[in-house]
């Protein structure tokens, strides 16, 4: 319920409760308003019905600061053709065609067609290309660019279904005393968001391997569909010579491609790194706090609980999830994965009678 429907809510309470006492100051003094307020209130009821008692705003835009009709289809039409610029270099650009207009009012400008950030006025261009048909431009193609390696460099990774590309990384948990030192393999699905993470005492290749044979295949295996590719850093758990490599040989032999991120650019895989924040800050910073955990066994059995919670109970507002769970979005997902993946196969037979 939005504010202003509580707001309608509380109006028709205040109405609904003076009539049944039939005592406008009694049902003022328990609905906390004042009998200038109820008057008011029952007068526009009357007058409107509830359309009447909607909050209506009494400030006005002063049209006269505005900048021209002209001056504004300039600060469009330049947010398309190079959406990459801001409001200073805006103002400094038009400056230079003659046409003059603050940082601040091209801001303005922008916030009243909805173009304030980099990546509405990309959406912009790409929904006015996809209307007319027109060629971009050199500087179009660079913001263009500029977009998709943004998108790399913070996480942001197209996927086009679950079970398209997996995320898998290595995170250091800490010491428990009499076990030694802990690390946690991670692997999380870049569509649903559904993750999954064992505990192991090295970065050890073979752990690696591990986590995908026992936990994450199996899961894939359940629901009748692969897993396509995965994404991981360059870490030696994660790469090595094909041939002798425990973890390269799991994925060849699983038909698994695998993707590297970009050379001192970790962050390429932000969907783990994200998901690692998560954990610390909702299971171990909280979990190393109310117990004192003796063996690997007993951490793993709590991280596991908390893995259920998190993939079937917990609320994801990532890209794809909108509020909904990890496993929610799964599942939903699932029957166009399944109806990709037959393409897929239709498209190998086709090409294998060619």
């Amino acid at each position: 319920m939005t504010t202003a429907e509580k707001l309608i809510k509380n109006k028709l309470g205040l109405l609904d409760l003076a009539n049944y006492l039939k005592n406008v100051s009694e049902a003022c003094r328990v609905m906390g308003y004042s009998r200038d307020t109820f008057y008011r209130v029952k007068k526009a009821y009357e007058e409107g019905g509830i359309e009447a008692l909607k909050e209506k705003s009494k400030r006005k835009a002063n049209i006269r600061n505005r900048v021209s009709e002209q001056v504004e289809q300039a600060v469009l039409e330049l947010a398309l053709e190079d959406p990459s610029l801001g409001q200073k270099r805006v103002s400094d650009t038009l400056r230079q065609r003659g046409i003059f207009i603050s940082p601040a009012g091209v801001r303005c400008v922008w916030l009243r067609h909805n173009l304030e950030v980099f990546q509405k006025r990309l959406k912009a261009l790409e929904e006015h290309v996809a209307k007319t048909g027109e060629v971009l431009t050199d500087a179009q193609l660079r913001a263009m660019q500029k977009a998709k390696e943004e998108k790399i460099a913070w996480g942001e990774i197209e996927t086009e279904h679950v079970g398209y590309l997996g995320g898998q990384d290595t995170f250091y948990v800490g010491t428990l005393k009499g076990v030694g030192r802990i690390y946690q393999q991670t692997f999380i699905d870049t569509y649903s968001a559904v993750g999954f993470a064992k505990l192991y005492t090295s970065k050890a290749p073979i752990n690696s391997a591990d986590l995908l044979n026992d936990r994450v295949i199996a899961f894939f295996d359940k629901y009748g569909i692969p897993l396509l590719r995965i994404l991981t850093d360059r870490g030696t758990e994660f790469c090595g010579k094909p041939d002798t490599h425990d973890y390269e040989l799991f994925l060849a032999i699983n038909d698994i491609d695998h993707s590297k991120t970009k050379v001192k650019n970790p962050q390429s895989n932000g969907i783990c790194e994200r998901f690692h924040k998560t954990i610390l800050d909702e299971f171990y910073s909280i979990a190393f706090r109310k117990k004192i955990y003796l063996t690997l066994e007993e951490l793993q059995e709590d991280l596991d609980n908390w893995l259920v919670k998190y993939n079937n109970h917990r609320p994801h507002q990532g890209k794809r999830c909108q509020g909904r769970t990890p496993m929610e979005t799964f599942l939903e997902n699932l029957p166009l994965a399944k109806e990709k993946m037959l393409g897929m196969e239709s498209n190998d037979r086709l090409a294998l009678a060619a």
